[in-house]
């Protein structure tokens, strides 16, 4: 006889929602984490998050941010505290490249709210930025930001109130099953649950090592740059950025007046990480450098001097596309990998999906492009 209904191995941003999902619908469920909530060691921290609906990697994606949306005002409500700030989100590359195609084809396909118009209407739209003559752009009003931490938080402290047991400072060693049960291995014991969710991020593969899908995890820095300038605040109305640049795909959030100024990465290359746990989380100069470049070119009145720091992981699939499904061979286990870094917007739905794989063996929610099966997994 087990102990739990489900258990879920991680608690970060997926996990958190998925516990949450599955503690308020009743069932008697442990959520198992290497770290405290709303840690700072592997991929759902730093401050902020961006959220958008017009989704240039794949509009398969967009009802599923939309419900996202949904799921965050619900959480909002539920814990009395801002989680999204909507900023707008203003995306700056060239018209033929691949996030403004990206960007206008989801709007047409799902009838999105987006404004266009050209590289010298930047600055008079947004002053303070810069686009290269070569450039267009697009703005989505209705996007912004999530403060990451809170959510995760939120997130868990609903689990909570709905009766979920969570355990920190627990490592996971392995999960097998054993009958119509999972047992999970960990350096405090045995626990066995009727369905198992593994929401592990970073340490995704190994927990899943046996789907033969590589996931490549990458080291990922976020800087924060001090800022006197008004005009990149977000209480002056600075948008969300993002550029494509011929140096990569850059990023970053207003000035939110806290004293940690203006935040900004480059959301291509990092190092990758063989251990998460000994990830480097040092300051490295060439990627402070690299992302300063960046915004002297397109945000000029930005300082260049550090004020802070943060190193966080993305976990690659091989087409860079979450991973949401059962496990082929233990219809018990169902799992998210491969996040790839932009994967945080949409935890609230994803712990949704989770917890319907689990406890129904199935979703109504519009997951079937990111089954594993793609990878020619049965």
């Amino acid at each position: 006889m087990h102990d739990y209904d489900a258990i879920v191995i991680g608690t970060g941003g997926v996990g958190s929602a998925a516990v949450m999902q599955l503690a308020v619908r009743g069932a008697r469920v442990l959520g198992l984490d290497r770290f405290a909530g709303g840690h700072d060691r592997g991929s759902s921290h730093g401050q902020t998050r961006v959220i958008r609906r017009a989704y240039f990697e794949h509009s398969d994606y967009v009802p599923l941010v939309q419900r996202a949306f949904e799921l965050w005002d619900e959480l909002e409500r539920a814990s009395e505290q801002r989680l999204f700030q909507q900023t707008g989100l203003l995306q700056v590359g060239p018209a033929h490249g691949l996030v403004l195609p990206g960007v206008l084809r989801s709007a047409r396909q799902h009838q999105l709210d987006v404004e266009s118009f050209t590289a010298d209407e930047v600055g008079r739209r947004f002053p303070g930025f810069v686009a290269a003559p070569d450039c267009a752009a697009v703005l989505e009003t209705g996007a912004g930001f999530l403060y990451v931490e809170r959510c995760v938080l939120a997130h868990l402290a609903e689990a909570r109130r709905h009766g979920a047991e969570l355990r920190s400072d627990v490592t996971v060693r392995s999960w097998r099953t054993s009958g119509d049960d999972v047992v999970v291995e960990t350096d405090q014991g045995a626990f066995a649950a009727g369905r198992l969710v593994i929401a592990a991020g970073a340490w995704a593969g190994e927990l899943l090592a046996d789907l033969g899908v590589p996931l490549r995890v990458l080291r990922k820095p976020l800087h924060w740059f001090a800022n006197d300038d008004p005009r990149y605040g977000l209480a002056q109305g600075c948008p969300v950025f993002l550029y494509e640049c011929p140096g990569g795909v850059f990023y970053g959030f207003p000035d939110l007046d806290d004293g940690r100024g203006l935040k900004a990465a480059d959301h291509h290359g990092g190092a990758v990480v063989d251990d998460p746990l000994a990830v480097s989380r040092e300051v490295d100069t060439a990627e402070h450098d690299n992302v300063a470049r960046f915004l002297a070119q397109h945000l000029p009145g930005v300082s260049h001097r550090a004020i802070g720091h943060a190193v966080c992981m993305y976990t690659m699939s091989p087409d860079e596309h979450f991973i949401v499904d059962r496990h082929p061979g233990c219809p018990q286990v169902a799992f998210a990998a491969g996040l790839s870094g932009h994967g945080f917007k949409f935890t609230s739905v994803l712990g949704e999906a989770l917890a319907d794989l689990a406890l129904e063996g199935a979703t109504t929610l519009p997951i079937g492009f990111l089954s594993v099966g793609r990878f020619g997994v049965s």
